[in-house]
């Protein structure tokens, strides 16, 4: 068996679908947040500055029974602040497990005044969303979708 060198999101294969300006970032969707929001915001003056892989402590390293426990660090994908004072951290969301969920919980718990948001690209709800309410858009949609085929189901009999 030949070993594959490969990293946790298997970063290097398609890096030049993941590229703008000579930056490759982890996914395709976080490059067109990238392209479409960002560097447009910069361009109008919307946003005075960001940063990148930005790394967040939400747990320091520390010591249990004689062993270092290593510390816990969300890295987001984009810090940004905006020309009128507001800062905000995004993450750019595909789906998100639970090990994501979770890390979410800890950074609203240790960074309460700071805006942290998840987002996503759909098409069919008009393009960049907050990914909480696309979830919620999705989980109605297969609710009245459940009701109808109840209904339906109930009509044949």
């Amino acid at each position: 068996m030949i070993p594959i060198e490969r990293s946790k999101f298997n970063v290097g294969r398609d890096a030049e679908k993941r590229t703008c300006n000579g930056i490759v970032f982890d996914s395709v969707m976080e490059m067109r947040y990238y392209r479409d929001v960002v560097l447009p915001g910069v361009e109008s003056g919307a946003i005075s500055s960001y940063e990148l892989q930005k790394p967040y402590t939400l747990q320091p390293k520390y010591t249990h029974n004689g062993k270092t426990v290593r510390a816990i660090v969300y890295v987001a994908d984009f810090y940004i602040e905006y020309a009128d004072g507001r800062v905000e951290v995004i993450d750019v969301k595909g789906a998100a497990d639970s090990m994501a969920k979770c890390k979410r919980k800890m950074f609203w718990y240790v960074y309460p005044n700071l805006t942290y948001n998840w987002v996503t690209y759909v098409k069919k709800y008009g393009g960049w969303c907050d990914w909480d309410d696309v979830n919620q858009h999705r989980r109605e949609e297969k609710r009245i979708k459940r009701e109808h085929k109840e209904e339906e189901d109930n009509g044949e009999e």
